[in-house]
């Protein structure tokens, strides 16, 4: 889904897609999956726990909101050092960069959740399997 949404947004700008660029969505694809180990591995520590699989996904989202956010503006602030003092193809990275980490924080943080929670429905979950 980021790829889709990264390439969608490249192209309502405009963006040229070098190979600095692609080495910025190939980093933005790491983060995102660094994102979502760190939310199910949270979500599987409160399973062991003995929480409800509703419990868990909540608290394993919020324990994990603040390593996802951090690593995240830390990379965004490094992008914005690149593209205000880098020159070409830096600049065409740090635009990618950008970009993706923006991308996969929102569907990290945002549509995985809201996915969860539609699939979840209303229904009782005895069980989680991830």
């Amino acid at each position: 889904l980021d790829l889709v949404i990264l390439a969608g947004a490249m192209g309502y700008f405009h963006f040229t897609l070098t190979l600095p660029g692609i080495a910025g969505i190939i980093l933005t694809v790491g983060m995102a999956v660094d994102a979502n180990v760190l939310i199910f591995e949270r979500i599987k520590e409160e399973l062991r726990l003995g929480k409800t699989v509703r419990v868990a996904i909540d608290t394993g989202y919020s324990k994990a909101l603040s390593a996802i956010i951090d690593g995240n503006i830390t990379t965004l602030i490094a992008a914005a050092f690149l593209f205000n003092f880098g020159t070409g193809p830096i600049k065409g990275f740090a635009v990618t960069l950008f970009l993706g980490i923006i991308i996969s924080m929102f569907t990290a943080i945002i549509v995985t959740k809201t996915i969860y929670e539609m699939v979840l429905g209303e229904r009782p979950v005895q069980s989680l399997s991830i």
